[in-house]
């Protein structure tokens, strides 16, 4: 997106790199940051980290929904340049993926990783830490925590130490948006920019295939949360993202009114400037066949998105990311 001309939906929503700060290095200059690390690393002593609320002391290693003990499971690290464009720019987003996952998504597309954690590591917070100072020396525009709810205590950890050694990259908190509101609380101030994905809207849909039927309950609360955190997304003078909520939805075939009442809610709640990915990349994977979940087995119909992006402008949503559709 290295581009003189900005994209429309920048319009209105532009904050000078210059005067920007990543927001916790507020919290660092106060002296406050340290605190978050020790009230978030109590959550692991009987874990209260998500929603499941497991109860297990982590501390200890002992295992959860997410079968991620004291340390956090880091199945790569790179700049990521399959980002929405205002996240990869020009030198990719500083993506971190974290192996396991507090949902059990039966269509996952990263079922290596979010299941079966093949090819991750247990890593501690300095060594995290070292992954986020290598991204930023690479020239990535920020620094991206994938799959980042299970393991909050040790991101917050690892933010505390790069940012003392010299990290000055926007965080990027890319979520399912099943989060506990007490992470949350410790991640004010923290996070500059929140991703989530809200999935879908239907309780006993969510209670089959994510295996959480209070999805879109914690869904909709963690959302209104990261929005008064961080408000509508922001971008720099050549269209970086900089601050703020962009939220993510995965079109799913046969579910458009799923989509309806989600775009419908982002309107009615957080208005129509909020910043929409309305994506269409569905594709059968992880446990979907045509013997488990076939209702699920073929990819989203081109009509289909093409409603869902029509139904979105219909009720005055226009900050609709197009990265690879050329749409205007």
């Amino acid at each position: 997106m290295h581009s003189t001309s900005l994209p429309h939906f920048c319009e209105g929503f532009i904050l000078k790199r210059s005067a920007f700060r990543p927001a916790y290095q507020k919290l660092l200059d106060e002296g406050t940051l340290w605190h978050r690390v020790e009230r978030a690393r109590e959550l692991l002593r009987q874990c209260r980290v998500c929603p499941r609320y497991c109860d297990v002391n982590r501390l200890n290693d002992e295992l959860g929904t997410c079968a991620t003990g004291r340390y956090a499971l880091v199945a790569s690290a790179f700049p990521h340049h399959g980002e929405e464009d205002c996240l990869r720019g020009w030198h990719g987003s500083g993506t971190i993926f974290f192996a396991r996952c507090n949902l059990k998504c039966v269509f996952c597309q990263n079922f290596d990783i979010s299941r079966m954690a093949e090819h991750s590591h247990p890593m501690d917070a300095h060594e995290i830490a070292v992954l986020m100072l290598r991204l930023q020396k690479m020239g990535c525009h920020n620094i991206n925590f994938v799959t980042p709810e299970h393991v909050v205590p040790q991101v917050i950890e690892a933010i505390a130490i790069a940012a003392e050694w010299g990290l000055n990259l926007p965080i990027v908190y890319n979520t399912s948006a099943y989060d506990s509101e007490a992470c949350l609380d410790l991640l004010d101030g923290i996070i500059d920019i929140y991703m989530p994905d809200f999935k879908c809207w239907d309780s006993a849909w969510a209670a089959r295939y994510l295996k959480a039927g209070d999805y879109p309950d914690v869904a909709r609360q963690s959302i209104m949360k990261m929005f008064r955190q961080v408000g509508h997304l922001c971008f720099d003078e050549s269209g970086l993202a900089l601050r703020g909520v962009l939220i993510r939805h995965l079109v799913m075939p046969g579910r458009l009114e799923d989509t309806r009442k989600i775009l419908t809610w982002i309107v009615e709640n957080l208005g129509k400037d909020t910043y929409v990915n309305i994506m269409d990349q569905y594709h059968p994977a992880g446990l979907v066949s045509n013997k488990r979940y076939p209702e699920l087995n073929r990819p989203v119909r081109w009509q289909e998105y093409k409603e869902a992006v029509a139904y979105a402008k219909s009720i005055g949503l226009w900050r609709l990311d197009y990265r690879w559709r050329g749409y205007s």
